[in-house]
């Protein structure tokens, strides 16, 4: 019976959501379909597959799934509130406001909220453009913002080539690369966006200063910067917020103008994003407070949601089960690295915000796959297929790690011995079709 309504899903999503995805899950043995969830596991809605979810979709369930406190606080908030009407004030997202204000370094101090990422990277651009009377935006090369409007505007060109001409005015520059910036900024720059961790671009961390070099030209030329947080935010990185691990150096503090929220704030229950700015950019809504408006966002349900995730997220022993986390995690991966070095380059880390880089850009799909295959979730970056993204729970214990472990070290054997069947001039697509015959025997490998 559970193995026919499998099918029935399947068969459905095929005719009503997207026959591609169908088929390109089908091909490489991925048709996993979400049924149970708990914690940090995934079980197959036929009950035949339990995964490891060490990718949290980008930091969505950075408290596991499911959170009993989460969802203890949402059902008491539907005894009592809806959405909320979003012309109205609202107790509720005053004190989201507030309390996010509050958790911030710095003058940090308005927030308007959003349902989705793109959406609240969208406002930001906004802010900038609208405060400086400026339009061009400076954003990273391989970098991620969204998929929507300005937000796809200021990504990689491999989501918006699709889809036509994009906005004037978005240029990018290598990540890291402060000459590249200080020659890109001029007095038409509006904004200068940087992921505080580029995930999508492998986990790249920034350089020694980057930071705070970036503040002080920014300052100086009159730039907004903008410091997109949705994937490093709410103590992914052993810090409430990523961007405070570069504040406080030889160059002073690093407080952004505006810091984008998203993902973990929604404790993987209820959609809400924030967009969070200092004063000086209130005055773009002075003239006409409703000239940006989200009927969906900081849903007053959401609102409850969102304050008990910070709540947990900002509690000194959370930050500091992750860094211990994150401290086991590297003596174990050193030791990995150290074993298949000939795999695997180097392990990216700050806190939970881990990215594992090998050997070329065949290895993400192919651990991606091996690792599935061994029940651990990992999903590679989508702009550096060389690294695959590892970003397992916040909650997890540490007797998890050593079950992770295990399962990604099978992986990487398994991965290391298909390894020098797969070309990397064949491109990714290849790779997988690649991949798929090796696992099932129709193509021999050495090893």
């Amino acid at each position: 019976m559970e193995v026919n309504l499998k099918n029935k899903m399947v068969a459905d999503f095929r005719s009503y959501v997207s026959p591609d995805k169908v088929d390109f899950f089908q091909k490489y043995g991925l048709d996993f379909v979400s049924g149970k969830r708990e914690g940090c596991y995934l079980w197959d809605i036929d009950g035949h597959k339990k995964l490891f979810n060490a990718h949290c979709n980008g930091g969505v369930f950075n408290l596991g799934h499911r959170s009993s406190d989460i969802i203890s606080v949402l059902k008491q908030a539907l005894d009592r509130w809806d959405i909320g009407n979003h012309h109205l004030l609202s107790a509720q997202r005053a004190e989201l406001a507030k309390r996010l204000a509050d958790s911030f370094p710095g003058d940090i101090q308005y927030t308007v909220f959003g349902v989705g990422g793109g959406e609240a990277m969208d406002l930001a651009i906004k802010l900038a453009r609208g405060y400086t009377g400026r339009s061009k935006i400076v954003s990273a090369k391989g970098g991620y913002h969204g998929h929507t409007g300005l937000a796809l505007a200021a990504g990689d060109e491999k989501y918006r080539k699709s889809f036509g001409p994009q906005p004037p005015g978005f240029v990018q520059i290598p990540f890291g690369d402060l000459r590249s910036l200080e020659e890109m900024l001029d007095e038409d720059t509006a904004a200068v966006i940087y992921e505080t961790i580029p995930a999508t671009q492998g986990i790249v961390i920034p350089p020694d200063g980057f930071f705070s070099d970036v503040r002080q030209l920014c300052d100086k030329k009159g730039v907004q910067l903008i410091i997109d947080e949705v994937q490093t935010g709410l103590g992914r990185t052993g810090k409430l917020w990523g961007f405070e691990h570069f504040s406080g150096g030889s160059n002073g503090d690093m407080v952004p103008d505006i810091v984008v929220i998203g993902k973990g704030l929604s404790g993987g229950i209820y959609p809400i994003t924030a967009t969070c700015f200092r004063p000086h950019l209130q005055k773009v809504f002075n003239d006409d407070p409703f000239i940006h408006i989200s009927t969906f966002g900081g849903a007053e349900l959401g609102c409850a949601v969102a304050l008990k995730v910070l709540e947990l997220s900002s509690q000194a022993e959370f930050l500091q089960h992750v860094n211990d986390l994150a401290k086991l995690f590297r003596e174990r991966m050193d030791n990995l690295v150290e074993r298949h070095n000939h795999f695997i380059i180097a392990f990216r880390q700050l806190g939970l915000m881990m990215g594992i880089k090998m050997k070329n850009d065949m290895c993400g799909p192919l651990l991606m796959k091996t690792a599935y295959d061994k029940d651990l979730l990992l999903v590679y970056a989508g702009n550096d297929t060389s690294v695959c993204q590892f970003l397992p729970p916040l909650v997890m214990t540490f007797e998890q790690v050593d079950e992770v472990m295990e399962k990604l070290e099978a992986a990487v054997k398994k991965a290391t011995i298909l390894l020098p069947a797969l070309q990397v001039k064949e491109g990714v697509s290849s790779a997988w079709d690649k991949v798929k015959k090796l696992l099932s025997g129709e193509e021999k490998h050495g090893g």
